[in-house]
């Protein structure tokens, strides 16, 4: 089955004292000026709703060969670009220390800081994600109703198999990319992006969609079709009754673009350029994202390779395979103690790495994904980069000093560099000293 894939990573913009810089703009237009001389290609630097976030992303492509090539490659351009100006790229969920975004003024942005409540909203200036497309067959999506009606049935049911297996691998790709442990200068203890920005009014966690929980957190397996494309229609419904409590009139939604499918910011969601997007992920050094990848494109491979039926089990919480059936964890187990345990768990979690192994084995495979099983089998636990910071800067006092921060800040962007191929400290592109003369 030929299925393209893509990559979208956010990432913090740093002056180079390591301090959070605005400067965004002046960024973007250099990447846009150095693009232009290699070609004419898919815009793949674009900005977020503050002015201290920017987004790397790959054109579709069709192999993970070419999207780390594509990933790569667009990385180095960024690096360079930021280098040039005296900025950096940091790669990590979260920005340890204390900070305040500036936000765009765009009236898509408007709408939502408004809708969700800016003390809350402000929330999503801190953090930093990374979302894999893993696309449906053409003609399958339609923003006006989410599934088309004129999909043809296996089209149909593509879309719904894929959307269950992308939700059920939703606590498997938080833990796997648990980044940064500090939020506004504290250790927090559950994973600060997920917890800050997604929120869980069950488990007390206090983020951005946590009273909307329908607009940003994980839902429900559907059954069907056509329970798929009534989901879309009650989330965007429930969106409009938000706006309408908030005050903000419905006009200006659809005057920003707004359609049955934009009120959508979960972790799982049919995204309106034909894909079911994984919006789950920490953003994170390129090695432990490449692995991440691989690992649910390597699932969804084999699922549709296989025409396997995904089939949520309320008594399992792991995968298994058995003929031509994948069961996959019940909705129960995987949003409550699955996502629980990988979002504010201890990093050897058993219940978290017993799903994980199986989701392991069902892919199979080598290259990253052996590496990482090894790294199990020998360490007993599954490596992350929250793991290796706080060795390093964990106290018992639960907070990081400036001074640590700011080394923490510089180290990940250099490690960040450093894991970024044909990428050196001296690289400017052409376009920098140009634009200085």
């Amino acid at each position: 089955m030929d299925r393209r894939i893509g990559l979208e990573q956010e990432f913090f913009l740093l002056e180079g004292s390591g301090e959070p810089s605005v400067r965004a703009d002046e960024f973007l237009g250099s990447c846009k000026e150095e693009t232009g001389k290699h070609g004419s290609g898919p815009a793949c630097f674009a900005p977020e709703f503050v002015m201290g976030l920017v987004e790397v992303s790959t054109p579709p492509v069709r192999s993970l060969a070419d999207l780390e090539r594509e990933y790569h490659t667009n990385l180095r351009l960024a690096l360079g670009s930021a280098r040039s100006l005296g900025l950096r790229l940091y790669p990590l969920g979260t920005y340890p220390l204390s900070f305040e975004p500036v936000a765009r003024e765009d009236l898509d942005y408007k709408v939502q800081v408004q809708t969700v409540g800016p003390e809350r909203f402000i929330h999503a200036g801190r953090c930093a994600g990374t979302h894999l497309h893993l696309e449906l067959a053409g003609g399958t999506v339609d923003p006006g109703v989410g599934i088309s009606a004129g999909a043809t049935d296996a089209a149909r049911a593509e879309a719904l198999g894929l959307n269950n297996l992308a939700t059920a691998l939703d606590p498997a790709l938080i833990f796997l990319t648990r980044s940064c442990p500090f939020y506004e200068g504290q250790i927090t203890g559950p994973s600060p992006r997920t917890v800050h920005y997604r929120g869980g009014a069950a488990f007390g966690w206090e983020g951005v969609y946590t009273g909307l929980p329908w607009a940003g957190g994980l839902l429900a397996y559907t059954n069907t079709v056509e329970q798929l494309v009534r989901q879309q229609f009650d989330r965007y419904e429930a969106w409009l009754a938000a706006m309408d409590r908030a005050g903000i009139e419905r006009h200006l939604f659809a005057e920003a673009g707004g359609d049955i499918l934009r009120p959508a910011w979960n972790p799982v969601r049919i995204n309106r350029q034909g894909t079911v997007e994984l919006r789950g992920m920490d953003s994170n050094y390129p090695e432990v994202t490449l692995t991440a990848i691989e690992l649910a494109v390597s699932v969804a491979d084999r699922v549709r390779r296989e025409e396997l039926t995904v089939i949520p089990d309320d008594a399992t919480r792991t995968f298994e395979v058995g003929g031509d059936t994948l069961r996959i964890p019940g909705f129960d187990q995987l949003s409550g103690t699955l996502l629980h345990h990988a979002v504010a768990g201890p990093l050897d979690d058993t219940i978290i790495s017993e799903y994980l192994d199986s989701i392991i084995d069902f892919a199979g495979g080598g290259g990253r994904l052996a590496a990482l099983r090894q790294d199990r089998l020998s360490g007993g636990a599954y490596p992350t980069t929250e793991a290796r910071i706080l060795r390093e800067y964990g106290s018992d006092y639960g907070h990081i000093s400036k001074e640590d921060g700011i080394r923490l800040a510089l180290e990940a962007c250099d490690s960040l560099e450093a894991q970024v191929p044909g990428f050196r400290k001296d690289d400017e592109p052409e376009v920098a000293n140009a634009s200085r003369s």
